[in-house]
Order: structure tokens, then C-alpha cells, then sequence
């Protein structure tokens, strides 16, 4: 029985084979992006393009005040950076091309969907083990007072951020090898408003059974081994903070709430979304989870951390008034 089945799987390959020779191998894909009457694509194009520039601005003005502050001269804030630069760039790689899918049809080459697809799994790993730094910095600053400055000094918040880069860059390289391998040669039309990994292996006709097991294996264990290591974080401050009196625990939970509030957007999204077989309804319900981070959540992340922290309402509020006063002095 194991032996026919085996036979008949050869078979089927074979055949496969043939037929993939005579089918015409496609060069572009068409994104569909969303099916929808002209008035409402206006009307996303607008909404899409206010949240990229929310996020440009509002990313920028962090980055700014982290760089110009000294009393943001601090890992914590070394950190926020960081992740404020990643929002930018990682918003950057799949909303212009979505903000033309609004006007007129819009058409990639199938390499530079992969290429799109390859940075956008780069930077979405990225954040995600930076993420899990940025709780590990929390769980230092509030669990470790005395010994923070030795734990997070200089050198290994380089370290840290260096191996958030590098673990984004193995993971994205995993996903790019194993789709630049299928064939396309039917079907180009991606439901979806970015090239991502299941929309892309749905219109292969090779075989993809290893790719959908690569993604559920590779995606489960970052997304859920950052989540994890998160979480531990997390453990120790709340059993830390039983311990402390009710002032100290206000202000620690007042600088966690912001890290934390970011986490649950992030990676409530991600795993819904890659811990799933591609199908019809997955690829319905995956596209609306990328609208969430890839289009709100980086845009939401300055305006959390202006609302929630103190030392950045106050940085804010020191930009906000030395800009105005230069402008002034010009006038």
C-alpha cells in the first residue's frame, strides 16, 4: 500500500511536470488589492495615505527627540529609536506600492514581489526580537535598579539591536530561497495588497506542501519564541511589583504600559496570521490582520508612547516650543 501510494505520488509529479511545460511561466503579478467601487478606493487611499504620514511624522519626532534630548540619553530610549526607525522603514516597503493599487492597477514583476516579500518578513522579524528586547530592557530597569546601567550599557544595547537585525535577516532568507524556487505559470493575480508568503505559494503550481510547513514551523517559532521571551519578562516584573509599594508600582507600570500596549497590537496579529494553512478564508482574514501592522500599529506607536510616558511628553513639549521659538526669530 505505501509503496502504490508512493508510485502513484511519483506519478502525479511526473505528470505535473509535463503539464507545468506546457503552461506559459508568468513574468508580474497583479495585486487586487481591495475589490471595491471606485468612491471607496478614494476613500482607503486617503485613509492609508493619513496613517503613512502619521507614521513618518510622528516616528520622525521620536527619533528626533531621542537624538536631541539628552534626558532621553538612556537604553530604554536607544531602544525606542530603533523601533521607531523600523515603523518607518517597514510601513515604507508595502504602503507606496498600496497607494498606487488605489488609483490604477497595480502590477509587480515576480521578482520584485519576492523582494518586497523579503523585506517585509526582514523588518516585521526585526521588530518582533526587538520587542522582547525592549521587555528584557523593562524587566532590567524595574527588576535589576542598582545593576541596569551594567546590564544595559552601551555595548550590548548595540549587541542586542545588532541580533534583532541579524535574526530578521535568517528568518526573511528562509522565506525568499524556498518561494524563489516554485514555478509560477497560471495564475498571477494576488489576493492581497502586498506580496506575503501565503497569497504568493497559493498561485505556485509546484508543489508547496514544504513551503506551507516551513512557514508554519519557522513563523511559529520566532513569532511565538519572541512572544515567549516577552512574556518571561513580563512574569518577573509583575511578581516584582507585588513586592513594591503602590507609588513605585504606579510609575512602573506606567512605563511598561506603552512597551506593552504595542506588544499585544503586534503580536496579536502576526500569529493569527502565520500560524495558519493558506486557504481562501485564511487569505480574507490575513489581509485584514496586515492592515493592523503594517498600515495602524506604526502609526499608533509615537502617539502610545507621547500619551503614556512622562519624559516623552515633556521632550515633546520642549520641541514643540523651540521649534515654535525658531520660527518666531525668523519671522
Amino acid at each position: 500500500m505505501i509503496m502504490q501510494s508512493g508510485y502513484e505520488y511519483f506519478n502525479f509529479v511526473k505528470i505535473k511536470g509535463v503539464e507545468r511545460g506546457n503552461w506559459t511561466s508568468i513574468n508580474e503579478f497583479i495585486l487586487t488589492g481591495f475589490n471595491s467601487q471606485k468612491w471607496l478606493q478614494i476613500v482607503l487611499f486617503e485613509v492609508f495615505l493619513l496613517f503613512y504620514l502619521l507614521n513618518i511624522f510622528g516616528n520622525l519626532i521620536i527619533m528626533t527627540m531621542v537624538i536631541s534630548d539628552h534626558a532621553l540619553n538612556s537604553p530604554m530610549y536607544f531602544l525606542l529609536a530603533n523601533l521607531s526607525f523600523l515603523d518607518i522603514v517597514y510601513s515604507s516597503v508595502t504602503l507606496p506600492k498600496t497607494l498606487v493599487g488605489f488609483l490604477k492597477e497595480n502590477r509587480i514583476t515576480v521578482n520584485g514581489c519576492i523582494l518586497q516579500m523579503h523585506f517585509f518578513h526582514f523588518l516585521g522579524c526585526t521588530e518582533g526580537v526587538l520587542l522582547a528586547v525592549m521587555g528584557y530592557d523593562r524587566y532590567a530597569a524595574i527588576c535589576q535598579p542598582l545593576r541596569y546601567n551594567l546590564i544595559m550599557n552601551k555595548s550590548i544595547c548595540i549587541q542586542l539591536v545588532s541580533t534583532s537585525w541579524v535574526t530578521g535577516l535568517i528568518y526573511a532568507m528562509s522565506h525568499t530561497v524556498m518561494t524563489a524556487q516554485l514555478t509560477f505559470c497560471k495564475f498571477n493575480k494576488i489576493r492581497h495588497f502586498f506580496c506575503d508568503v501565503k497569497p504568493i505559494i497559493k498561485l505556485s503550481c509546484s508543489n508547496t506542501y514544504l513551503n506551507e510547513l516551513m512557514l508554519i514551523i519557522i513563523g511559529g517559532f520566532f513569532s511565538t519564541g519572541t512572544l515567549i521571551l516577552t512574556v518571561i519578562s513580563y512574569c518577573f516584573i509583575s511578581t516584582h511589583l507585588l513586592k513594591i509599594n503602590s507609588k513605585g508600582r504606579q510609575k512602573a507600570i506606567s512605563t511598561c504600559s506603552s512597551h506593552l500596549s504595542i506588544v499585544i497590537m503586534f503580536y496579536g496579529t502576526a500569529v493569527c496570521t502565520y500560524l495558519g494553512p493558506a486557504s481562501v478564508d485564511s487569505i480574507e482574514k490575513d489581509r485584514v490582520a496586515a492592515i493592523l501592522f503594517t498600515v495602524i500599529t506604526p502609526a499608533l506607536n509615537p502617539i502610545i508612547y507621547t500619551l503614556r510616558n512622562k519624559e516623552v511628553r515633556q521632550s515633546f513639549k520642549k520641541l514643540f516650543k523651540y521649534t515654535l521659538y525658531g520660527r518666531m526669530r525668523l519671522l
